[in-house]
């Protein structure tokens, strides 16, 4: 059944709330999924906290039309598929590229990243790049190494006291 004037407005609204908030989004040609290979790429977007959608290409032209995305010039064939993320601007990437070695048949269009199109291509790279909380552990680790090697060296010239004060003691005991 086809949608009325004021329903599609009201979607329209939505996906420019939706829009106004993100961090990145990806963009997929979904043709050809099954309904089940659907509702679990749905499952795994959600478990990461990420929006996805389906919608119509002439709507949500019309939401980057009347958004600041207005450079996005954003032509998709087949059905529309929007994996949106308010958090983390890697993790879209990444599970869409996990998905889509299961299901070849799944293409990813390109995305948003910073309010500027990205190609599939860069989605990909994207992709590969680590978690932000990866990111964060390498960054405190680095930051960590010096300290850490500083107590060693500390700790190896009390070592080496206590060792000579064992061998002064070894030798006053003969």
């Amino acid at each position: 059944m086809a949608k009325t004037k004021e329903q599609k407005q009201k979607i329209v609204e939505q996906l420019i709330n939706k829009l106004s908030q993100i961090k990145s989004a990806v963009f997929i040609n979904y043709y050809g999924l099954k309904v089940k290979e659907l509702q679990k790429l749905r499952k795994l977007c959600k478990e990461q906290k990420i929006d996805f959608l389906v919608t119509k290409k002439k709507l949500f032209n019309l939401c980057l039309e009347k958004t600041n995305f207005k450079n996005i010039d954003f032509k998709a064939e087949g059905e529309l598929g929007v994996a949106l993320s308010y958090k983390d601007e890697v993790a879209p990437a990444k599970i869409l590229k996990d998905f889509q070695k299961e299901h070849k048949i799944l293409k990813i269009n390109g995305g948003i990243l910073e309010k500027s199109f990205i190609d599939a291509d860069e989605i990909l790279s994207l992709a590969k790049l680590p978690s932000k909380r990866e990111l964060l552990a390498k960054v405190i680790g680095t930051i960590n190494a010096p300290i850490s090697e500083f107590v060693n060296v500390l700790a190896g010239n009390l070592r080496n006291f206590v060792s000579v004060l064992q061998i002064i003691k070894e030798k006053r005991e003969l």
